[in-house]
């Protein structure tokens, strides 16, 4: 597949490179069908240069092409819940909106580092949607799920997935959700 985001990354078919992905990310790529798989592409970073606007300047690849997953906890009656959001990299989630009511919790934050990192099996910098936790729901933004194509995490900061949005809203879990981001 030719990826028009890719700037001057040298993109491959996902399983070519699977030390570039996430223990979680390789089994979930692994368990989707052959043509979802097909639709997957993934490059070796600098891990130095893994955060999104380091990324984007030095790889010449979109900004608004590149789409951010954070994690994000809540508690409602002594029950810790937690949800992944995706949204392009120029927005900003509605944690204490949306996501706040989604999860129905009182407050929603963003979950600790250490605490993010260890649930998904994941390095900070590189998590991603593909192979979280399948109890969580998976938010997306609607404009996530429309783009044609979306750089994102590899579950490792060294990797980057190049991927369509509507793989991300075939994941388990996802929901896409209009005005998540803003």
């Amino acid at each position: 597949m030719a990826w028009s985001i890719a700037g001057t990354l040298h993109v491959e078919p996902v399983l070519t490179r699977p030390e570039l992905l996430a223990e979680p990310v390789l089994a979930a790529v692994r368990a989707m069908d052959a043509a979802d798989i097909e639709r997957i592409g993934v490059t070796e970073i600098d891990p130095t240069l893994a955060d999104t606007a380091a990324f984007c300047e030095h790889y010449g690849s979109p900004l608004e092409a590149s789409a951010n997953c954070v994690v994000v906890a809540g508690k409602r009656a002594g029950e810790l819940r937690y949800a992944a959001c995706m949204i392009l990299a120029t927005t900003r989630a509605d944690v204490n909106g949306v996501v706040k009511r989604r999860l129905d919790v009182r407050k929603a934050s963003f979950a600790p580092m250490d605490d993010a990192v260890g649930i998904t099996g994941m390095e900070y910098g590189g998590i991603t949607p593909v192979g979280l936790p399948a109890d969580w729901p998976l938010l997306l933004d609607a404009r996530v799920a429309a783009a044609p194509e979306l750089v994102i995490g590899s579950g490792t900061r060294g990797g980057k997935l190049l991927v369509p949005g509507d793989l991300l809203a075939k994941l388990a879990g996802a929901e896409v959700i209009e005005g998540l981001a803003g």
